[in-house]
């Protein structure tokens, strides 16, 4: 009698099955974190994109000797918004800023507002984040940058 051997070549279809059903875990998991990822950078961009609008109505502010009246884009000092891809337009009037966010930044977001506040302590200049956005993460990234001041009122350094 002669005895053959018989190699197993490439994988069974178990062994298939198995990766393909841990690779759609991980996806099913990794997805969603990814994306909401991607929601918080983007309104962390938005945020920062506007840092040039608050540093110059500070400014105008420390200037016009604590009065906010005159604060507006265009004027004393306080330059016009240039557009992002997470903002499309942002508004100066009086030292209250508005940011409208741009289209496809996130879904709760697009075309949604961002207000920045200020409010003049005797030495500084605070900042109150209200939003009309939607989203979970992004709202709580806003609320994040809004911590409360030395004085108990809330606002956010420029």
């Amino acid at each position: 009698m002669q005895s053959t051997r018989h190699n197993q070549q490439g994988f069974t279809l178990i062994e298939l099955m198995i990766v393909v059903a841990i690779i759609g875990i991980l996806g099913a998991v990794g997805l969603p974190l990814y994306q909401n990822y991607i929601v918080k950078a983007r309104v962390g961009n938005a945020l920062r994109s506007v840092d040039a609008l608050k540093t110059a109505v500070g400014v105008c502010i420390q200037e016009q000797g604590g009065v906010l009246a005159g604060c507006s884009a265009g004027s004393n000092g306080v330059p016009a918004f240039t557009p992002t891809k997470e903002v499309a337009s942002a508004t100066t009037s009086n030292g209250v800023i508005l940011a409208t966010l741009a289209t496809g930044v996130g879904d709760g977001l697009d075309g949604r507002t961002i207000t920045f506040t200020p409010t003049l302590g005797s030495s500084n200049v605070t900042w109150a984040n209200s939003t009309t956005v939607t989203h979970a993460e992004a709202r709580a990234l806003i609320e994040k940058n809004n911590p409360p001041a030395a004085g108990g009122a809330s606002g956010a350094a420029p």
